[in-house]
């Protein structure tokens, strides 16, 4: 199973860690590392390492960060360039992590990092704009989601 590490400025890799929890329940082989004032990117890359050390990772590590060019993207590039068994989705939201966590039972690496970037893009979507495809296709609701 794919590895996960959350990273983020802030406490917000905590935060969407434990709200996907809620949702789909206590995961196994993931790891969240904060950013918070102060540090740099060497504190990030010892945080990688750590969690790194507690995960199982011989399918991979999936770093899922808040910003491209980012700190925490930033420091996650320099493990990950040199590891074929690592990569990086930036843009991590709730809906992304979720499909993660379903895709990562069935799937090889490339497919788990493939569906955290369809599902991030996916998940955006404008409540008017959805009324608007129902009013003009006379789509029923469930068509519509």
């Amino acid at each position: 199973m794919t590895a996960v590490i959350v990273a983020t400025h802030g406490k917000f890799s905590e935060e969407v860690v434990k709200s996907s929890e809620m949702i789909f329940g206590k995961q196994e082989n993931v790891e969240y590392v904060t950013f918070v004032p102060g540090e740099g990117t060497e504190d990030l890359i010892r945080k990688y390492n750590e969690a790194i050390e507690k995960l199982d990772t011989n399918e991979g590590v999936l770093f899922l960060v808040d910003l491209f060019g980012g700190s925490p993207f930033n420091a996650a590039s320099t493990l990950a360039i040199s590891n074929e068994k690592m990569d990086i989705v930036t843009g991590v939201n709730l809906p992304m992590l979720l499909e993660v966590y379903g895709t990562r039972m069935m799937s090889n690496f490339e497919e788990v990092v493939k569906a955290a970037q369809n599902a991030g893009k996916d998940a955006v979507k404008a409540f008017k704009e959805g009324l608007a495809i129902n009013k003009n296709n006379d789509l029923d609701d469930e068509e519509v989601l």
